[in-house]
C-alpha cells in the first residue's frame, strides 16, 4: 500500500519566508566564532534546491546546520520530508516553534546535536549550508551514503573538491571526493549574501553519486594511500611511497617501488588521476602489505 503524498498546499500558498525576518524573530545574531553565517540572499536561497540532479529522490532531504530556517523553508517546498540537524540549542528551539505546523504534519524533524557525532538518519539527498570549520569531516560522512549532495563551502575548499588532474587545486580532497561522484561548482556566492559576512567567498557544490570506473578492494587503504602520497606532492611517486609508510600502512614500500612501472614512479601526485591512484593502490596492496 503506497503512502499518501504529503500535503504541501499550505507551503505553496505562502511566499518563501524572508531570511532577515527569520533572524529578527529568532532574536539571535550569527556568531562567526561559532561558524554561524546565515545565508540571507533570497535569490541564492531559492536557487539552491534547484541544483539537485533532475532525477533526485526528494522523499527525505537532510539539512546540516539549519540556522534560522531560511533554507529549511525552501526545502519543505520541494521535499516530502526534511530532517534538520542543528547543534545550537537556541536555534533548534526556534526551528521547532517556527515550523511547528510542518513538524505536526510529520514533514519536518529537528535533531539537536553535533552532525559529526549524531547518528544520521536514512536520507535520499542532502542540501546544506555547512559550518565551514568542519566542512571536510561532515562531507566525508555524507559522501559514502551515495545520494545527491548540494553543499555550500568556502570557495577554496569547493574548488579543490572539483579540481581536475594536473591543476594547482588538485589534491587529496579532489581524488577522495571524486571517488564517490561527479563534483561540480554550480554557483559562486559573494560574502554579502551572508549575515554576518564571512571573510571569504563561498561556492555551491553539487555531487552526483556514481560508482567509480575503477575497482578498489579496500576503500580505507585507498584513501589512506592517496592521503600519504599527497603529503609528498612535490616529490616523485617513488619517493612518496618510500617516505610515507607510516601514513599509508605499507609494511614493505620498497617492494611496491620495485613492482611499479617506471613511468608511474617518475610522476608526482598532482598528475595522477583517480584511476591511476586506484591501480597503484592495488599494486601496493599486493606487494607492500
Amino acid at each position: 500500500m503506497t503512502e499518501p503524498e504529503p500535503d504541501r498546499t499550505e507551503t505553496a500558498a505562502h511566499p518563501p519566508r524572508d531570511p532577515d525576518r527569520l533572524i529578527r524573530r529568532a532574536g539571535l545574531r550569527g556568531d562567526p566564532d561559532q561558524d554561524q553565517h546565515f545565508l540571507v540572499d533570497d535569490r541564492v536561497l531559492d536557487r539552491i534546491p534547484s541544483y539537485l540532479p533532475e532525477d533526485t529522490d526528494t522523499s527525505h532531504v537532510l539539512e546540516v546546520g539549519g540556522g534560522t530556517g531560511a533554507l529549511t523553508d525552501r526545502l519543505l517546498r520541494v521535499a516530502d520530508r526534511v530532517t534538520v540537524i542543528e547543534r545550537d540549542t537556541r536555534l533548534a528551539g526556534f526551528l521547532r516553534e517556527e515550523f511547528a505546523d510542518a513538524i505536526e504534519a510529520d514533514r519536518l524533524t529537528i535533531l539537536e546535536g553535533d552532525a559529526l557525532e549524531i547518528d544520521l538518519p536514512e536520507f535520499t539527498a542532502c542540501v546544506s549550508n555547512l559550518p565551514y570549520g568542519i566542512s571536510s569531516e561532515i562531507t566525508f560522512r555524507l559522501l559514502p551514503r551515495g545520494v545527491p549532495l548540494v553543499l555550500m563551502f568556502q570557495k577554496e575548499f569547493g574548488e579543490r573538491m572539483a579540481a581536475e588532474t594536473g591543476t594547482d587545486e588538485y589534491g587529496r580532497l579532489s581524488v577522495s571526493a571524486q571517488h564517490y561522484g561527479d563534483v561540480e561548482v554550480v554557483e559562486t556566492v559573494p560574502k554579502e549574501a551572508f549575515d554576518p559576512a564571512p571573510a571569504v567567498e563561498s561556492v555551491v557544490v553539487r555531487v552526483t553519486p556514481r560508482a567509480p570506473d575503477y575497482e578498489v578492494d579496500d576503500e580505507a587503504f585507498f584513501l589512506d594511500f592517496v592521503k600519504a602520497l599527497f603529503t609528498q606532492r612535490r616529490k616523485t611517486i617513488r619517493n612518496g611511497i618510500r617516505n610515507t609508510a607510516h601514513i599509508s600502512g605499507l609494511e614493505d614500500p620498497e617492494a611496491v617501488v620495485e613492482a611499479a612501472d617506471e613511468d608511474v614512479l617518475r610522476k608526482r601526485a598532482g598528475n595522477m588521476s583517480p584511476e591511476a591512484f586506484a591501480a597503484l593502490t592495488a599494486l601496493a596492496d599486493e606487494h607492500g602489505r
